[in-house]
C-alpha cells in the first residue's frame, strides 16, 4: 500500500451543453429587396463541438423498472460537477433501457472518451467488448466481480468485501466457530463462497452452511438443519436486511439465542434492522455512511426527494474523472492506467482503489446494531496507508 486516498477538486463554472440547437422561432421576415446573410444559428446534429472539455458519457436507465434509481445516479453525478466547479468535464447521459448496444454506439459516435455506467451486469458485459474496441474504459456502477476486466471497471459494494472484513472482525473478537445461512442463486453461491475463503483465511472453522430459497418453510428448514449439524458462535445471514428480518426471530427461538449475528452491506440500506430486538447486537460492514447523510440532505434540497443509496457511486465517479482529468488532455484518450493509482481514491463512499483485475477495493466500517440505531464500532481506514 502506497499513497494515501485523495481527492483534488477544480475551479470555475459549469456549463450545461444542449444536445442539438435549435432555430428560433419568431414573426415571419418581409421579403428583402436582395439577398442577405442569414442571421439565424446553424443546426448542428449531436453533440456540439467542445474542445476545451472532457467528454464524459454516463449510461444509466432513464426509463423502464430501474428509472428511478438511473435519475437519482444522474442528478447525483450532476450535484459532482456543481461541487466541484469543474469547467473540464461535460457528461452526457444514454439510457439503457432502450438498448444497452444503442446506447454505447451513440455515446462513442458522440466522441466519449469515459463511459460512467452502466448499472446492470449484463448490460455491462454489451457495452465491454464496444467500448473495448474503441479503446474507451468503462466503469460499472454493478457489483458483479465476473464482468470486470477488459477495460470494465466495477464500482458497486461488493459482498465478498463485506464478508471478509466483518468475518476479521469477529475473529479478532476471539470468535472461531462460524455458520451461515445463504439464499440459493448467484448471490448466495458467491456469498457462501466468500465466507469459506474468509474464515480460512482468518483462521476460523465453518462448521455448517444451509442455503434456503427465501419462503418461510424453507427458511425454517434452513435453521432446524443448521441447529442440528453443530454448535457455532457467530452465523452469517448473507441476504438483505429485510431476509434478516424473517430470519433473525427463528433462529433465536431454535438454539441460536447466544451466537452473534452477522451481516452483509445490503444491511446497510435496512434501518429497521435497529427495531428488531432479534437482531441486537448483530455486525455488519459496509461503506460509511457519514458523507452519504451530507449528500441526501444537498440532494433533498435541490431535487425534492431522498436518492437511491447507489446515487453516491455516480458522485465519487465523477470525482475520480475531475481528479485525473488534471492530467487528461481534452480530445485525448483517457489515461486509463491512473485507474491503477496503487493510492485510491476518495469520495462519498469513503476510500477506494481499482484492483488489478478492475474490481473496485473499499475500505469498510463495521457497525452494531443497537436498539434504534445503528453505531460504527470499527472504523474504515482513511488510506489504503492505514
Amino acid at each position: 500500500m502506497k499513497r494515501g486516498a485523495r481527492v483534488a477538486f477544480m475551479g470555475a463554472a459549469l456549463f450545461l451543453a444542449a444536445c442539438q440547437s435549435i432555430v428560433p422561432k419568431g414573426p415571419a421576415p418581409t421579403a428583402p429587396t436582395a439577398p442577405t446573410r442569414p442571421t439565424t444559428p446553424e443546426v448542428v446534429q449531436g453533440l456540439p463541438t467542445d474542445t476545451a472539455r472532457h467528454r464524459v458519457a454516463l449510461l444509466v436507465p432513464m426509463s423502464g423498472a430501474n428509472a428511478g434509481v438511473g435519475q437519482s445516479i444522474a442528478n447525483a453525478t450532476t450535484l459532482a460537477l456543481l461541487d466541484t466547479k469543474t469547467d473540464k468535464v461535460r457528461i452526457t447521459t444514454y439510457d439503457t433501457a432502450l438498448g444497452a448496444a444503442a446506447a454505447v454506439n451513440k455515446a462513442l459516435a458522440d466522441g466519449n472518451r469515459l463511459i460512467l455506467g452502466p448499472l446492470l451486469a449484463e448490460d455491462a458485459r454489451v457495452v465491454g467488448p464496444i467500448a473495448a474496441r474503441a479503446n474507451v474504459p468503462v466503469i460499472s456502477f454493478s457489483n458483479d466481480s465476473s464482468v470486470a476486466g477488459n477495460g470494465v471497471y466495477i464500482m458497486g459494494y461488493n459482498p465478498n468485501q463485506s464478508i471478509e472484513r466483518v468475518v476479521d472482525f469477529a475473529k479478532s473478537k476471539g470468535l472461531s466457530q462460524f455458520g451461515a445461512l445463504v439464499p440459493r442463486g448467484t448471490y448466495g453461491e458467491r456469498a457462501g463462497n466468500a465466507m469459506l475463503r474468509a474464515v480460512e483465511q482468518a483462521g476460523g472453522t465453518v462448521v455448517s452452511m444451509q442455503t434456503f430459497d427465501r419462503s418461510a418453510g424453507s427458511i425454517a428448514a434452513a435453521v432446524k438443519a443448521l441447529q442440528a449439524s453443530s454448535s457455532y458462535d457467530a452465523l452469517l445471514i448473507a441476504d438483505s436486511g429485510r431476509v434478516a428480518l424473517q430470519v433473525a426471530p427463528i433462529l433465536r427461538k431454535n438454539g441460536g439465542g447466544s451466537a452473534r449475528l452477522l451481516g452483509t452491506e445490503l444491511w446497510n440500506a435496512e434501518p429497521s434492522l435497529a427495531s428488531n430486538p432479534a437482531l441486537r447486537g448483530a455486525w455488519f460492514a459496509s461503506v460509511s455512511d457519514g458523507l452519504y447523510r451530507q449528500l441526501v440532505a444537498k440532494y433533498r434540497a435541490r431535487y425534492g426527494s431522498a436518492p437511491f443509496r447507489l446515487s453516491s457511486l455516480g458522485y465519487d465517479a465523477v470525482l475520480l474523472t475531475v481528479r485525473i482529468a488534471q492530467q487528461w488532455n481534452a480530445g485525448a484518450p483517457f489515461p486509463a492506467a491512473r485507474l491503477r493509482d496503487a493510492g485510491g481514491f476518495s469520495g462519498i463512499d469513503g476510500a477506494f482503489r481499482f484492483t488489478r483485475t478492475g474490481v473496485a477495493e473499499r475500505a469498510l466500517e463495521v457497525s452494531e446494531v443497537g436498539a434504534g440505531n445503528f453505531t460504527v464500532i470499527d472504523p474504515a481506514p482513511r488510506s489504503f496507508g492505514e
